[in-house]
């Protein structure tokens, strides 16, 4: 029997995603299953498994996890954009209102100015810090990413659910920064949560992925829908490695989170560096927001230099932080956002991405790399 279970709890048991017992000769975990199709003699609808596009246990037995760490329903997806486009697509219709913010995820609003738009959805933008006093009125989806990516600012979820209930807003909260152990969205009233899975999520940088949760089963059954109409599913192996990842969750958050406020802290007192947002900071403008709403600040930091030529160095001479896109992962990364041309940071703007190696060795291939 499962065990009592509460959102953002950090015990997991693989034996709880797949219902088994834990009796002796037992796995840990399920396998991976490989299965395109299966034996289906009779009533196709008195069969869990009929079709490969439709179900597969090693889904299932991650959505379970994941939906007892988010506090509701989950879906799970091939990418974190798979799962960001069926919180959109199945929840609008031509003429009706999204709202996004300008600065969050580039790639959510170059789906949206792109292909929603043609279609007919009208897709407005404001700056996240501005988001809370927008006007909602006709807005039929409102999309949040707090923490946001890469400016790390928060934002008030609960205050923003309440208005939006008011105006008859649905509210998707994009929670990759956090994950479910850093911030419970739905348990502050967000109709759906979507998740890159891809970051620090499974943490190994080795797979694609993404889940989406909903607090209302008729949501989950919608996304749920999408996903087999438009075959955007998971692979077995790639379900099994996040499953595998998510074991370990806590304790690289935990490493994760202390070494990047510790690192916040140092490089906001180095010369060489002219602002550092985090919102573990106790004078960050975002901290007061996230302090009541996050369990743990997250491995992101934003750090200005100088210049741009400082920014380089810093990039150019480290060896233990690895120039690379995407975030979340167990080593150190780091990247200028101003070489992709989307998000509206200056070339000496660096999106560092702290990972579970020894502190004391961070700063020293910081401080070599700053000279």
């Amino acid at each position: 029997m499962d065990r009592p279970w509460s959102p953002g709890s950090t015990i997991l048991d693989p034996a709880d995603g797949d219902g088994e017992s834990r009796a002796s000769g037992t796995p840990f975990a399920p396998s991976p299953v490989f299965a395109s199709t299966y034996r289906l003699a009779g009533d196709p609808h008195a069969v869990a498994m009929q079709y490969g596009r439709f179900a597969n246990a090693g889904w299932q037995a991650l959505e379970r996890l994941l939906g007892r760490l988010e506090g509701g329903e989950a879906v799970v997806f091939p990418s974190g954009m798979a799962a960001a486009v069926a919180c959109l697509n199945p929840f609008l219709a031509p003429g009706d209102v999204l709202l996004l913010p300008a600065d969050g995820y580039y790639t959510i609003r170059i789906y949206a100015t792109q292909w929603l738009a043609p279609w007919g959805v009208e897709v407005r933008t404001v700056a996240t810090p501005e988001v809370e006093a927008a006007d909602l009125a006709g807005v039929r989806l409102l999309w949040l990413e707090t923490p946001s990516n890469p400016g790390l600012d928060c934002v008030d979820i609960g205050a923003l659910v309440a208005r939006a209930r008011a105006a008859g807003t649905l509210v998707v909260v994009d929670n990759t920064t956090a994950t479910p152990l850093g911030q419970t969205p739905l348990a502050l009233g967000a109709d759906l949560v979507v998740s890159a899975d891809t970051k620090a999520l499974n943490g190994h940088s080795d797979v694609l992925f993404g889940h989406v949760a909903a607090r209302d089963p008729a949501h989950a059954e919608r996304v749920r829908q999408w996903r087999t109409l438009t075959g955007s599913i998971p692979g077995p192996m790639e379900t099994w490695l996040v499953q595998r990842g998510l074991m370990t969750l806590d304790v690289r958050l935990e490493r994760m989170s202390t070494n990047a406020l510790a690192v916040a802290t140092w490089l906001r007192a180095h010369p060489k560096v002219a602002a550092v947002r985090y919102p573990g900071l106790p004078d960050d403008p975002a901290h007061a927001v996230a302090l009541r709403q996050m369990q743990r600040f997250g491995c992101l930091l934003g750090v200005t230099f100088v210049d741009d030529a400082t920014a380089r160095a810093f990039l150019e001479r480290s060896t233990l932080i690895q120039e690379a896109t995407s975030f979340g992962g167990v080593h150190s990364t780091a990247e200028q956002r101003s070489r992709w041309g989307h998000d509206a940071v200056p070339a000496r703007f660096v999106r560092l991405s702290v990972g579970i190696e020894p502190l004391a060795d961070l700063l020293a291939d910081m401080e070599a790399a700053l000279g």
